[in-house]
């Protein structure tokens, strides 16, 4: 397959903004150690940080052993759980808290992001096994709706959740909003051959990450905890949107788990932003189309929480 013209997909805007990206956490980061991946990546967070909105209050606190941030900008019945990007092995609760803080006065509605265990450290279920105590315990101490929220490995993570909680808290969802999300489709289709090589994320790059989230041994199958696309149940799964980067190996991710969805019954919306690459949402304040792009994930986020599907 002929590699896309990305400079004629992406904009100067963008084009802006991955030439900044590329000088804080350059291409090829993952041959870094792991502790230097981590300082790149975190460097790379405080330069494109943009601070938390006037009014919203934020507070440490753990929940099922894990630690998590909690942001509130008024009285809220609806809480977001919020899962960060990060291949499974960078980011934490500072690399998105200006994506939450913001998500929190945008909505109105509580916002917390959970922190969970980093490969290789913590390899699968690990993860899983961290993000499933917070969810539960958060969902013990907030009354009121869910709202399952996350970015690339963050987005999996959520999407886990969703499946994994159709039995416990049925109605208590509304709804979940993945970004860019990971979910294990088929490497070998779609935009994972189209979009191999795209800026900022590659398919080495992935295997990269693979690789350290099951510590080497490959990709289990069959399990929804680790890839929510190779459940063999997608009944039940709460109002889902997938908001995904046009020039991203996982853009089909979101089409596929998207039709997934529909087949059994649910509620599901796939929007591909043209000219988008994964990690875009760091370009909000760069780029109109990034801008857009965010606008996208906080209006579904609005429109569950107030148990409405505009799509």
């Amino acid at each position: 397959m002929r590699t896309p013209d990305y400079r004629r997909l992406i904009d100067a805007e963008m084009w802006a903004f991955i030439e900044r990206l590329n000088s804080t956490y350059p291409p090829g980061a993952v041959d870094l150690t792991i502790a230097e991946q981590r300082d790149v990546y975190d460097g790379m967070c405080k330069v494109f940080y943009q601070g938390r909105p006037e009014g919203v209050q934020v507070c440490d606190e753990p929940h099922g052993g894990v630690p998590c941030r909690r942001y509130e900008a008024s009285k809220s019945d609806v809480t977001v759980i919020y899962y960060h990007g990060g291949g499974f092995v960078v980011g934490g609760l500072d690399s998105h808290d200006d994506v939450c803080a913001e998500i929190c006065q945008r909505t109105g509605y509580r916002v917390i992001s959970v922190d969970y265990g980093l490969a290789p450290e913590v390899i699968f279920p690990g993860c899983f096994d961290d993000a499933w105590r917070a969810f539960a315990a958060i969902a013990t101490a907030y009354d009121g709706d869910l709202i399952l929220s996350g970015d690339s490995a963050g987005g999996n993570l959520a999407a886990a959740m969703a499946h994994h909680a159709r039995a416990t808290h049925d109605g208590r969802i509304v709804g979940q909003v993945l970004i860019y999300p990971g979910l294990g489709g088929d490497w070998g289709q779609g935009s994972y051959v189209e979009h191999a090589n795209a800026p900022h994320l590659s398919t080495a790059d992935m295997e990269f990450y693979m690789n350290m989230r099951t510590g080497g041994s490959g990709p289990p199958k069959g399990d929804p905890r680790y890839a929510p696309l190779q459940d063999i149940d997608f009944a039940g799964v709460p109002p889902s949107v997938m908001i995904t980067a046009e020039c991203d190996p996982l853009a089909s991710d979101g089409q596929n788990y998207r039709d997934a969805l529909r087949a059994a019954g649910g509620q599901a919306e796939w929007i591909n932003v043209a000219g988008m690459v994964h990690g875009c949402l760091r370009a909000r304040v760069m780029s109109q189309k990034a801008a857009g792009f965010f606008d996208q994930v906080v209006g579904a986020i609005d429109a569950l929480g107030r148990r409405e599907w505009p799509y």
